[in-house]
């Protein structure tokens, strides 16, 4: 098989031709390596080597198809899951995580870990462990985060599809830059452990990023279901999320929110992006209509997620500590900042704001009343430049002065705080809502912007509307096919 042919084919097409036996194994694993040694160097998606040695006697519904994993929280037993740090850098894990485990067993031929940002804190990946991720559509561009290194993979053609986990738009953000299909599944869905029984209360699921939905799909019937430790028993869907894809949606009445309250004026493109998916959506028979106001406090909702997310990332830091035995030097500034930040919150505020996750959720699910799906861009720019979201040199010099003199406290009342809530999620604004509401969402490449860069639209569903993002995704797919656009790389 020449590069190209394998290049063609997704990971369902590839592993029809292994169990055909119209290629092996070894072979595909070959040109997979072959790809990311004369393209990784370009792009920096793949940090560390997991051992693969393929049979022809794999089984499952992957056997014999290249694959690469995050390096986070998809633990590979003996191998560091370094998380971006240079704390965990060579801290190695005991067990495989479970998604990984099922992706073994669905036969999948796992040869490398991909990067991402420190703690997978950021939209994008530009670790100081690692040094940046970059975007195959174009190199001095960010391939999103915090999947960015299993996104700029996929985009690359090094693997079809590779392992992806979101908290916060980690799945769709990096699809969205890179032109793939990236679908966030419902709270607990896909399983975290054995390590931990859930992320950020449930926030954080597994899951995919790809070039074609019947990939995704595919790939949510090889992990979704619960674990005997746990913290849900998710109801099984009434059929394969595979078996879906080609069945009509039915007439569907989906609203559209394009402004936000972080960014009250998106660019252009991510307005063009979504003109786009109406048109299309139209075309089909769909009823689309404009919201006038967006149906949650879109305000509130970034200021409760990055309260909990500085949370998360002290106990992070924390954590990663008590395994290493590092100190703050291990850790990037910004990091350090995020932690301090979390640790000068109170108990009774971070329970405040976890509680009232809930008022999102009644309001989103009074909207799922009347509407199907809600669609938006899933990015507000285009993908950003490569060090476009470096703290500026006076703030940066603040910041160390308050970091080594134990005063970080005082960055609440800094312009650090409104600058780090602009790095996060001014670009980005769209994403939490299905996180923090558990609520399954999808990301389609349906727009490339004039310079040549891929800015996907994102659907939310109701509840288990994980068939109903799949059904629409295919219709769109066949409508508006994207798979056959390669990144110039």
């Amino acid at each position: 098989m020449r590069f190209d042919e394998y290049r063609s084919h997704d990971a369902t097409g590839l592993a029809k031709l292994v169990a055909d036996k119209q290629v092996r194994a070894s072979e595909l694993l070959t040109l997979a390596t072959e790809r990311a040694a004369a393209v990784n160097p370009k792009i920096n998606a793949i940090v560390r080597d997991v051992p693969a040695a393929p049979t022809d006697d794999l089984t499952g519904p992957f056997a014999g198809v290249p694959f690469l994993i995050k390096d986070l929280a998809q633990d590979y037993a003996g191998l560091p899951s370094s998380g971006g740090s240079r704390a965990l850098k060579d801290v190695a894990t005991t067990e495989h995580a479970t998604v990984v485990q099922r992706w073994i067993d669905a036969g999948l031929v796992i040869f490398g870990k991909t990067n991402l940002p420190e703690f997978g804190a950021k939209a994008i990946s530009e670790p100081a462990l690692w040094g940046p991720a970059r975007n195959p559509w174009n190199l001095a561009h960010t391939p999103g985060g915090s999947s960015g290194g299993s996104a700029a993979a996929v985009a690359a053609g090094i693997v079809p599809c590779a392992g992806a986990n979101d908290g916060g738009g980690s799945t769709r953000i990096p699809a969205a830059c890179c032109g793939l299909v990236g679908l966030k599944p419902g709270r607990g869905v896909t399983p975290m452990g054995p390590g931990q029984s859930e992320f950020m209360h449930g926030a954080a699921v597994q899951g995919v990023v790809s070039r074609t939905v019947r990939d995704t799909a595919a790939m949510l019937d090889v992990i979704a279901g619960g674990e005997p430790f746990g913290p849900y028993v998710p109801a099984p869907a009434p059929a394969t999320y595979a078996s879906v894809v080609g069945q009509h949606p039915g007439t569907l009445r989906i609203g559209v929110r394009v402004p936000s309250a972080i960014t009250p004026t998106p660019h252009r493109e991510a307005y063009a992006a979504v003109e786009n998916a109406v048109r299309v959506l139209t075309d089909l028979g769909h009823h689309v209509e404009e919201l006038p106001t967006a149906p949650f406090d879109d305000a509130e909702l970034a200021r409760e997620f990055l309260l909990t997310w500085f949370v998360y990332i002290a106990y992070e830091v924390d954590e990663a500590k008590r395994r290493s035995g590092a100190g703050d030097d291990a850790f990037e500034r910004d990091t350090l900042i995020m932690a301090a930040l979390g640790r000068a919150t109170s108990s009774v505020a971070y329970v405040d704001a976890v509680q009232r996750r809930h008022e999102h959720t009644r309001r989103l699910s009074t909207y799922f009343q009347t509407y199907d799906l809600l669609l938006t861009p899933t990015l507000a720019t285009p993908p950003p430049r490569i060090g476009e979201f470096e703290l500026p040199a006076a703030l940066a010099r603040g910041a160390d002065v308050l970091l080594k003199t134990r005063t970080a406290k005082l960055l609440r009342h800094t312009k650090i705080v409104d600058d780090m809530v602009d790095k996060n999620l001014g670009w980005v604004p769209y994403t939490q809502l299905a996180n923090l509401t558990g609520r399954p969402a999808i990301s389609l490449p349906m727009h490339w912007t004039d310079d040549g860069l891929p800015l996907g639209v994102q659907f939310v569903a109701p509840l288990a509307g994980e068939a109903l993002l799949i059904r629409l995704a295919a219709q769109l797919e066949e409508a508006s096919p994207w798979a056959d656009r390669l990144a110039p790389l």
